[in-house]
């Protein structure tokens, strides 16, 4: 009788299993030809997950500390363990320090960095992790292009050089992400001095339906010539509620609101979500 409850409980099991496989399966087909993004809600931190019409998964960024584990189940199947680029944009403890618990729990094909070097325990651990990891490790420079599959990929605005010593924030990796007649600016930390160098580079790289707030809103970024161009038809805010810093700064309130900006805040809304079907963006 026991033997048989068993072999009861194991069918069911396999039973549930494969359903979840064909629900997924399903789910995956029915988002084939969308671009999917979605902001994590991390608290104080950037974590941006990105998956493609093919299906391939990116995570730019992972806040603090777990949270960012949380709240990738929100956003991938329980049984998917893969990633399949991984990019940290600058050794600060709020980007890469839940990247360093991501690393020993998924499998990571890619992971990208900025050259400047960090000098916290959390960094020397993080370029630890990726060697331990066995991934393949690239240094972000600009005018590098990565394929993310279905006609989507991340373009690589800056750093334009190598710079190991410069200030982590200034050589943080800005990236926008493009997928048919849309495109995501996603510019990490940077500063109203790197956007400025980004106008003066060329605006055609600029347009973006969504722009991430620089540095959580912070008034040394969102310069309003760099808003200008970018353009977008919303803007997000990652941060926490209880932060010291006063992000999102009144200025940078103010430069939004003076081009008519619509803001979504992880704050307040939890994680933001964004689809693409290459024409049109639209929120979650």
């Amino acid at each position: 009788m026991r033997r048989s409850s068993r072999i009861i409980g194991v069918v069911l099991l396999v039973l549930i299993l494969l359903g979840a496989v064909i629900w997924y399966a399903v789910v995956r087909e029915d988002s084939s030809g969308l671009l999917t993004v979605s902001f994590l809600d991390v608290g104080q931190g950037d974590a941006i997950f990105i998956e493609s019409p093919a299906g391939t998964q990116t995570l730019i960024d992972g806040g603090t500390g777990t949270a960012v584990l949380r709240q990738l189940s929100s956003v991938m199947p329980w049984y998917d363990r893969t990633i399949d680029a991984l990019i940290g944009t600058h050794p600060d403890q709020d980007h890469i320090g839940g990247l360093v618990d991501i690393l020993p729990r998924y499998g990571i094909n890619t992971v990208i960095t900025s050259s400047v070097i960090g000098r916290t325990a959390s960094a020397e651990t993080f370029a630890h992790r990726i060697v331990e990891e066995g991934a393949h490790a690239v240094v972000a420079n600009r005018g590098q292009r990565v394929e993310l599959g279905g006609g989507a990929y991340l373009e690589v605005l800056f750093p334009d050089r190598t710079v190991p010593n410069v200030e982590t924030n200034v050589g943080c990796v800005v990236t926008r992400l493009v997928y048919g007649e849309t495109a995501f600016m996603l510019p990490c930390d940077t500063t109203v001095a790197v956007e400025t160098y980004l106008v003066q580079l060329g605006t055609t790289t600029l347009k973006s339906n969504v722009l991430k707030a620089a540095h959580h809103g912070s008034k040394t970024s969102s310069a309003p010539l760099f808003v200008g161009f970018v353009d977008p038809e919303f803007a997000v805010y990652s941060r926490g509620c209880d932060n010291t810093y006063g992000h999102p700064s009144p200025e940078t309130i103010a430069t939004f609101e003076k081009f008519g900006i619509p803001t979504l805040d992880t704050c307040t809304l939890g994680t933001v979500t964004f689809v693409s079907d290459g024409h049109t963006v639209q929120l979650k």
